[in-house]
């Protein structure tokens, strides 16, 4: 039996936006139809990705977008995060257009707008054109032309039917994985010398949203932000590592953007990335988001470092701490209260400053598959959807400006260095075969959105 629904629904601000999300290189496929991408170099590697995958065809969305798209109508979704493939409509990162590459997206957005599914698409999620990276990647400041460049192409051909654009996603997970520690594409593992790409990324944000803002559309930075918990018991050592992490993961790049400023880092941190900046950078950079998206997963816990690690702190199973906590099919702990106590934190620490947000990534992955009747029972999923988005209506109770939601991931997808190997979807996808089936998270959360959206409807009838 389906899950009804959500017994109640808290209320959410007016004209509140309710989707999901998937990323380009994730769900698409139609690999021989755009450039090469760093995530192509990265899979050919042996060992790099679970199980050898490749996103070669991933989800097929490139050829069943039309099916995704009527699953999100049928959901009741009012908007839809995607990314643009930078290599499918630049596949030399610059230069001439792919006349096909840059339909693929119009045929894309104009099925969403005929289901009354805001597109909102962000620029750039992690598949850098193979070409960039050989000239030096997010290490270079010429990547950040380039960006621009690319940005401009965007704009052209879409901005018309495109109000609300994400420019980069989550620019530290994309700097520490994949060019601190080298899990991900491009695999570089410079730990410090890894922070000018943090500062290069920053700067290509800013010069995509003046662009953006000079087409009178709204630009948006979206980025992976955790609540930083500092071991129990640890003593003033523990929370000097906090204080590290939570500089590298959060801050140093929200400050920049909302404060003018980075903050102050650990010894040997701080001058990779000082080398980086020029005069006139942090002045561009600052005020140059309309909107934050939020991609909140869980909290972090950080103990002091050992002789051993390497970095100015060290990172233990949450569980260690607190042990209760249950956890995903990734091992991340469940933490719903976390997600209001980073936006109220949020909201603390920049006041003013604060744009508006947009939870742009918050699910849940697991181990499911169709059982013999062809349902997909995902209980864990429902309560992990319902405890968050019930932090996120008190969060917006609190006064934070929240403006939306997107569930991740409308399907299961190619979960990057863990290939098929987690499953963050509300639809199960048959990776043989492409077959989409919704679980029972889709319906619960199709019925969730119903009454939020017809709650919202009543409370603003004339």
């Amino acid at each position: 039996m389906i899950p009804s629904g959500p017994q109640s629904v808290p209320q959410f601000p007016s004209g509140f936006l309710w989707g999901t999300a998937t990323a380009s290189h994730q769900v698409e496929g139609g690999a021989g139809e755009r450039g090469p991408s760093i995530w192509d170099a990265f899979a050919a590697e042996p060992g790099r990705i679970a199980g050898g995958a490749t996103a070669r065809t991933a989800c097929d969305h490139y050829r069943r977008y039309a099916e995704d798209v009527a699953l999100m109508a049928r959901l009741g979704a009012n908007a839809y995060r995607f990314s643009l493939a930078w290599p499918r409509i630049l596949p030399a990162g610059r230069g001439a257009v792919s006349g096909p590459g840059a339909a693929f997206y119009d045929r894309l957005i104009d099925r969403l707008l005929e289901a009354g599914i805001e597109p909102v698409p962000t620029l750039y999620h992690w598949d850098l054109p193979r070409s960039l990276e050989e000239e030096g990647g997010w290490l270079s400041r010429a990547t950040v032309d380039a960006f621009a460049e690319y940005t401009a192409a965007a704009l052209e051909r879409y901005g018309d039917r495109v109000r609300r654009w994400g420019t980069l996603n989550e620019p530290f997970v994309h700097m520490a994985f994949g060019y601190a520690f080298g899990v991900h594409a491009p695999g570089k593992a410079l730990l410090a010398g890894a922070l000018p790409a943090a500062h290069h990324q920053l700067l290509a944000h800013a010069r995509a949203a003046a662009l953006i803002r000079a087409a009178g559309r709204e630009a948006m930075l979206v980025d992976n932000l955790t609540p930083v918990r500092p071991l129990p018991g640890g003593g003033d050592a523990a929370e000097e590592a906090a204080r590290a992490y939570d500089a590298l993961h959060n801050r140093v790049f929200l400050d920049p953007l909302l404060l003018g400023a980075y903050p102050e880092l650990p010894d040997g941190w701080a001058e990779p990335l000082a080398g980086a900046v020029r005069p006139g950078d942090l002045a561009e950079i600052h005020g140059s988001a309309d909107a934050l998206g939020v991609n909140y997963y869980n909290p972090t816990l950080i103990a002091p470092p050992g002789p051993e690690d390497g970095l100015p702190f060290a990172m233990p199973p949450y569980t260690d701490a607190f042990p209760d906590t249950p956890v995903t099919g990734f091992g991340w702990p469940v933490v719903p209260d976390g997600l209001h106590e980073l936006l109220t934190g949020l909201q603390e620490r920049y006041g003013r400053a604060l744009p508006p947000i947009l939870v742009t990534e918050n699910g849940c992955s697991r181990a499911d598959a169709p059982d013999a009747a062809g349902r997909v029972a995902d209980p864990e999923r429902i309560a992990y959807l319902d405890g968050h988005l019930r932090a996120l209506a008190r969060a917006a109770a609190d006064g934070v400006d929240v403006r939306g939601y997107f569930a991740w991931s409308l399907l299961d997808n190619f979960e990057w260095a863990e290939g098929y190997t987690q499953r963050f979807g509300l639809v199960h996808v048959d990776f043989g075969t492409g077959e989409r089936t919704p679980k029972d998270s889709y319906e619960w959360y199709r019925a969730w959105i119903g009454r939020a959206r017809a709650a919202d409807a009543e409370r603003t009838r004339p």
